[in-house]
């Protein structure tokens, strides 16, 4: 036995000795053995031809890249190794969190199939229909009601059509008390209920658009303190003959919101105050979206008074307070193109795909009807907090400035005053007819067209040749000039599109311009289309 011991420990303590001379080779290999080469690489350096000493330096850098290569890999793979156990483990508590969710998700279905069993089964029948669980998550056949229920023909159950018909509703909204499917817009419902019993109040037919004005301005100022001149007023009805959208620009403190909102009193019909937030992106910021988890539609106040205005005879007004605060060829954008269609038929709206039980009375397949009773009446600010109203909703729209405040007056009480839209329509066509544009009006219109094109390429748009005919006539028989109604819409409509031009090109031309104007309508005419030809060159 003592032989083996001796025979064992001979050949262990070999191995040992010769891994410690691996070990100890290695060393010197890698590290403690480069004074050597280094040592003989200046030695013999010194001696070599020029191509010698080159490829006696690239001998040394593979030796170098060597080593460093290999201990560059291993600190990698140490790294990676790290950072995929981090990942599993995070992996690991992601997969417990989703698995956990999975479940409460089958919870919920579970239940919510219970209470839609238990609706069923309280209609009454002979055949129960039973419960299915979360295993219709798996099933490779979508359940019905005929094969849960053991293929039961119709013919054999009680349950009545008119059963059926209640039954399926219930999937698209819940039951009020007496069966009925209740609406999935039920601020539209609750319009629907307030106007059951409306009784249809007595109109002024008999009001002429100078005495509107006159009314309205008395009332402002008798009944809500608000100062307004005759011509503000007078361009605000004018705008109404001629555009939908209104928008007032201004300095703050002008009376651009209590405008709209003191009209809408005076009308005995007030206006909805919509305030545009800067997140507005699209159309659903106004109108609302359907849930697809409650099966209700979200509505907001603007659709709201959408569909009111479907019950009113008298004009409805919305305003958009601060509308340039996000864009508005954005959320606006389905509303501009809808009021731009020849034909009041074609003004709808597409709010939900299909029609539903129980849906607001003024609906019709999921639509909703824009009347020609509503106006939008915008108010805008021109600061760095809000953004530029582009030429596409300028041209659709009708612009009117509030810049300065009026002056205080005293007068007697002015009642509200009840007029109908479609009386407001039949005094804006008889303004139409009694004063039609005067052929010298247009004659110069023509001109001043004709040098504008030649010498700054704008022309008068078919839109905004369409709004002068509805806005001048109106505007005169509201207590207006003609050329004073023509000298804002030149301004407003078509020497505002001089700010986006060549800003030394216009700057040279504008003087030029303003001698042109004074040259075909006089000196002292047109004074509103010099005084903004002024301050656009003062601006530049």
């Amino acid at each position: 036995m003592s032989e083996f011991l001796k025979f064992a420990f001979e050949v262990l303590s070999q191995v040992v000795y010769n891994l410690a001379g691996l070990l100890a080779a290695l060393v010197k290999l890698l590290i403690t053995g480069w004074v050597d080469y280094f040592t003989i690489f200046s030695t013999y350096f010194r001696s070599l031809s020029v191509a010698g000493k080159v490829l006696a330096v690239l001998l040394m850098l593979i030796l170098v890249a060597i080593p460093v290569l290999g201990l560059f890999f291993l600190v990698r793979h140490w790294l990676l190794r790290r950072r995929l156990k981090g990942d599993k483990e995070d992996n690991a508590e992601l997969y417990r969190e989703i698995g956990r969710l999975n479940r409460q998700v089958l919870n919920l279905i579970d239940e919510k199939n219970k209470i839609l069993a238990l609706k069923v089964n309280t209609m009454g029948g002979t055949e129960r229909i039973p419960y299915v669980g979360a295993s219709a998550l798996t099933d490779d056949v979508l359940p019905t009601v005929g094969n849960v229920s053991g293929g039961v023909p119709a013919a054999t159950t009680n349950v009545s059509s008119a059963q059926i018909n209640i039954a399926s509703s219930t999937l698209s909204g819940e039951l009020d008390a007496a069966g009925n499917a209740e609406s999935r817009f039920p601020k539209l419902t609750l319009v629907d209920r307030r106007y059951d019993a409306y009784l249809r109040p007595e109109f002024d037919d008999a009001i002429t658009l100078e005495q509107l004005v006159e009314n309205y301005r008395n009332f402002a100022c008798s009944q809500m303190n608000l100062y307004y001149t005759p011509e503000v007023i007078r361009r605000f009805v004018a705008g109404m003959a001629s555009s939908k959208l209104l928008i007032l620009e201004g300095i703050s403190g002008t009376g651009k919101t209590s405008l709209p909102h003191s009209f809408g009193r005076f009308l005995d019909n007030p206006a909805t105050m919509v305030s545009v937030q800067p997140s507005y992106r699209d159309r659903t910021e106004l109108l609302g979206y359907f849930n697809e988890f409650s099966k209700r539609f979200n509505e907001t106040e603007f659709l709201r008074a959408l569909y009111e205005a479907n019950y009113r005879e008298e004009p409805s007004i919305v305003v958009l307070d601060e509308m340039n605060l996000a864009r508005i060829e954005y959320y606006f954008a389905e509303m501009l193109s809808v009021m731009e269609m020849p034909s009041q038929e074609e003004w709808v709206l597409d709010l939900v795909p299909t029609a539903w039980p129980g849906d607001p009375a003024r609906m019709f397949d999921g639509k909703l009807r824009v009347p020609d009773t509503l106006w939008f009446v915008g108010t805008a600010n021109n600061d760095d907090s809000t953004f530029t109203i582009t030429d596409k909703v300028y041209d659709r729209a009708m612009p009117i400035e509030l810049n300065q405040r009026a002056d205080a007056f005293t007068c007697e009480m002015q009642p509200p005053c009840r007029i109908t839209s479609a009386h407001l329509a039949a005094l804006f066509e008889q303004a139409k007819r009694e004063h039609p544009i005067s052929e010298a009006t247009l004659t110069k219109l023509e001109k001043l067209d004709g040098y504008l094109q030649t010498r700054f390429k704008l022309a008068f748009g078919n839109r905004i040749i369409k709004q002068m005919h509805d806005f001048i006539p109106v505007y005169v028989a509201c207590g207006g000039k003609e050329l004073d109604g023509m000298d804002y819409i030149v301004a407003r409509k078509v020497l505002k599109k001089l700010e986006s031009l060549n800003i030394t090109f216009v700057r040279d031309e504008i003087r030029s311009l303003n001698e042109y104007i004074e040259k075909v309508f006089g000196k002292t005419n047109m004074p509103d289309s010099k005084a903004y030809l002024n301050r656009i060159q003062n601006f530049f």
